[in-house]
């Protein structure tokens, strides 16, 4: 019997598979309402799911629902699916969402996704598999607010501060992985949920290998030791050997992210717009993506993606040095009294690190004087920019494919906590951001919002660089890969690695 045992569990070692990709930052909390950078929402969304989410295509489709309707233009029904439990064996329902929802807008917690719950008027249980869920007025994107991640009420209402609680490190979700827990600059491992609602992924490890320098990444990508992995332009035009050409499937699309510079709007410096605008007017955008891409790439003209309703083709900034030193000689600023500050950005990001560089040189033709500074992730994060203490910061945005202005352009997310930390306010763009909010006509609200890209683009709170194109290498050894708008990984359950 002893030696039966010791054969199924050699067996099941042996048909065992592992995906492994690389993370170049720690995540910080894994609970998806504190998830506020990029690597705390990549590992919480294979651990957490949301009543609903985009299919590849990106329509709206149930995900914990199994069906909603509209009783009116302000009352939204879910219907959930009885199938569900929660990874440590609990049944998920109704209570779960309405505890879900009255944490995410509770004084308890610091989050900008209470945001998303703003129009929201209450959330009743009508039974153990039914919600009601009742707005203050139409909103255009009331069942996207459904998309925030639903999280265990038996596990969270124990807990007497949930900024501090274990669960942050070692959640408990419906997702199709989940994970022990996660320490900081350590590989991540997440397990297959062998309960997972839809089926148990066919791939039975996600091994996050932490890789803070990008070309470290790359020569495990060339050495076979990662199945998916990022590559830069340079890396594609100039570093793939046919061995690797042979290996992986390379995946080219225009990313839903943008990168800009933004400026702290209450520092005195930037609060004239004059200064705002000639630096806009003195960076060559074309020039940082031509340098940086190798036309793997495109200008970012404003604060919505090109190919949405809320893009407005019609506003570019200009690249005219020329007209920025006037600017700048109009605000005050001369040889004598050049305009010196200085960009922070993260050190794990060469990308931006180059395109600060590029951007330091650019402003010194005009007789800007700009300091670069650098910082780890997390200390980037949670000193400079969330407590507003910078100049100007390179950053950038991952965006939704249905554009929504709220969280980053109204004056409101200047809050604590808010993502609008270059604090910047325009009654113009807080009015017709709540008027298009409430605004179910496609064609209006596509209206209101190329209105509201207009008027952010001509006060230069941002200088909005480049929008890089996202390319994926993929292992060819991997079957059911499916390209789509929402990403490469939209369907990691169906893959299959031998």
């Amino acid at each position: 019997m002893k030696y039966l045992i010791l054969l199924i569990f050699f067996i099941n070692n042996l048909v065992s598979s592992s995906l492994h990709l690389s993370i170049s930052s720690s995540p910080s909390r894994l609970n998806p309402m504190l998830a506020t950078d990029s690597a705390s929402s990549e590992i919480s969304g294979w651990i957490f799911n949301s009543l609903v989410e985009y299919d590849k295509n990106g329509t709206i489709i149930p995900r914990l629902s199994s069906s909603w309707h509209f009783i009116d233009d302000k009352t939204l029904i879910f219907k959930l699916k009885k199938n569900i439990k929660w990874s440590d064996g609990k049944q998920f329902g109704a209570d779960d969402v309405v505890f879900t929802y009255k944490l995410i807008t509770s004084p308890k917690i610091y989050t900008p996704y209470s945001n998303e719950f703003r129009y929201v008027k209450s959330v009743e249980k009508i039974d153990d598999f039914t919600i009601k869920v009742t707005y203050k007025k139409p909103y255009f994107k009331a069942l996207n607010t459904w998309m925030t991640s639903i999280v265990p009420k038996h596990i969270l209402e124990k807990q007497k501060d949930i900024m501090t609680s274990p669960f942050n490190q070692h959640p408990i979700g419906t997702g199709a992985y989940t994970i022990d827990g996660f320490e900081v600059s350590k590989d991540i491992v997440l397990k297959a949920n062998p309960n997972y609602f839809i089926h148990k992924p066919n791939i039975d490890k996600i091994i996050y290998h932490f890789i803070p320098d990008p070309s470290t990444s790359f020569l495990m990508l060339k050495t076979k030791k990662l199945d998916v992995g990022g590559l830069t332009p340079l890396q594609v035009e100039r570093q793939l050997t046919k061995d690797f050409k042979s290996t992986y499937n390379i995946f080219e699309k225009m990313s839903n992210s943008y990168t800009y510079l933004g400026f702290n709007l209450k520092n005195k410096k930037f609060q004239n717009p004059l200064v705002r605008k000639a630096i806009s007017m003195a960076i060559d955008k074309q020039q940082l993506i031509d340098i940086l891409f190798f036309g793997h790439g495109r200008v970012c003209n404003g604060p919505f993606m090109p190919k949405t309703w809320g893009y407005n083709k019609d506003i570019k900034t200009p690249y005219n040095p020329q007209k920025a030193k006037e600017l700048l000689k109009e605000a005050g600023y001369t040889k004598k009294n050049p305009l010196t500050f200085t960009i922070t950005t993260n050190s794990n990001n060469d990308i931006r690190v180059n395109a600060v560089q590029i951007i330091q040189y650019q402003l010194a033709k005009i007789g800007v004087k700009v300091k670069i500074k650098t910082m780890e992730w997390q200390a980037f994060l949670n000193t400079v920019v969330m407590p507003k203490n910078f100049e100007a910061v390179v950053l950038g945005w991952g965006l939704s494919i249905s554009p929504d202005a709220y969280s980053i352009w109204h004056s409101d997310g200047a809050k604590k906590g808010g993502f609008n930390f270059v604090s910047y306010k325009n009654q113009k763009v807080d009015k017709l951001i709540k008027k298009a909010e409430t605004t179910i006509d496609k064609k209006l609200l596509s209206s209101y919002y190329k209105e509201i890209f207009k008027l952010i683009v001509n006060d230069h709170p941002y200088v909005f660089l480049y929008i890089p194109n996202s390319i994926t290498a993929v292992s060819k050894s991997i079957k059911n890969v499916s390209p789509s708008i929402i990403g490469i990984m939209h369907n990691e359950i169906d893959w299959i690695k031998p």
